[in-house]
């Protein structure tokens, strides 16, 4: 089978493309590589998998030295014509979308990043699906669709009509328009609401990084809402592993749907929703202390109150992922946050 993954050169992206390889898929990799954070995190996960910097600047699709079945393309999605082309030329049996704008935060400064990419880069995947015969697309959505609900723990049948952040409008977005394309055109389509992922080659402005980044220059770090705030923690490869379970779960037509009473996490047409998360919210403080306690040192903290399109608590019910998948994210976060940790100092030679 050969699978195309959008968002190769991120962080969940570049643990999906290895794990497929292993398990024998055929690959294609694609990436803009933009700027949002150090470009230079992103070759280096690109070159774990054999794909080459210097190859990739020369404008061409990269074949990796290390994986025969495993190829890359740098290309942004916005791009139509040339996405249109890819797909016509590769024939893909599935597509696994995890390219996006990502970040809360830097939605509220910079909107049409979010708009251009999660809004049209993912109409342009979702036509290029509906054209080539895709057995399956599998795209992220976020936890962050919840928004001001506050029914803990979410459920992926509960509402998510209040969002907090143009980033979680956009992932709310791809739900519907992929609902849209299952129902018109029977492509079946599963969403992932990942909820805080952490792990090896994490990204620079997610938590664990900023901390350790601080803690290794005596910085202080920021802590929003005071400290009072609780992440249902979700290491990375429990994520690939949902993302793998799910790929290979192709969603059919449910005839017990009914529109008198419509459940959100699924439909008549061949469409899912799963979240993706560690059934088990961590305090912030105690997550700060874990990283405290794994590098001997304690942490300067700046309180401060809560930012905006930040929601207090996340924590994910998984029910339906048991029941379906037959999977459980369970790393427990004094594992991973070593793990980052041991990455983290090899990484930067400390």
């Amino acid at each position: 089978m050969k699978v195309l993954i959008t968002g190769t050169a991120g962080f969940i992206g570049s643990h999906l493309a290895l794990r497929l390889l292993k398990e024998g898929f055929q690959v294609v990799g694609l990436d803009c590589i933009n700027d949002y954070y150090d470009v230079n995190l992103k070759y280096d996960r690109l070159e774990q998998a054999g794909i080459l910097k210097s190859e990739i600047l020369e404008g061409i699709i990269t074949q990796s030295n290390k994986f025969e079945f495993y190829r890359f393309i740098k290309l942004q999605l916005e791009d139509k014509q040339a996405l249109d082309e890819l797909f016509k030329k590769e024939k893909f049996d599935y597509v696994v979308n995890l390219a996006a704008q990502a970040g809360v935060r830097y939605s509220i400064d910079n909107p049409y990043a979010y708009i251009d990419s999660n809004i049209v880069g993912f109409i342009n995947i979702l036509e290029a699906c509906r054209y080539n015969d895709i057995k399956h697309l599998v795209y992220a959505s976020s936890s962050s669709v919840y928004g001001l609900n506050e029914q803990i723990p979410f459920s992926t049948s509960s509402c998510t009509d209040h969002p907090m952040s143009l980033y979680a409008a956009t992932k709310k977005a791809n739900e519907l328009m992929a609902h849209t394309y299952s129902q018109l055109y029977s492509l079946p389509t599963t969403g992932l609401r990942f909820f805080t992922v952490y792990g090896p080659w994490g990204r620079p402005d997610m938590a664990l990084f900023l901390f350790a980044e601080a803690a290794r220059k005596g910085a202080a770090i920021n802590v929003y809402n005071n400290g009072d705030m609780m992440r249902d923690f979700t290491y990375v490869d429990d994520i690939v592993e949902g993302i793998y379970r799910a790929t290979k779960h192709i969603p059919k037509k449910n005839s017990s749907w009914s529109g008198e009473n419509p459940d959100s996490s699924y439909s008549s047409a061949p469409y899912k929703v799963y979240n993706i998360g560690n059934n088990s919210p961590v305090k912030l403080m105690d997550f700060i202390t874990a990283i405290e306690k794994e590098l001997g040192t304690d942490i300067k903290k700046n309180m401060l109150p809560l930012q905006a399109g930040d929601v207090p608590k996340t924590f994910a019910n998984v029910e339906d992922l048991i029941r379906d998948v037959d999977y459980k994210p369970e790393t427990a976060v004094k594992f991973g946050i070593k793990q980052f940790l041991n990455w983290y100092k090899i990484y930067y030679k400390k």
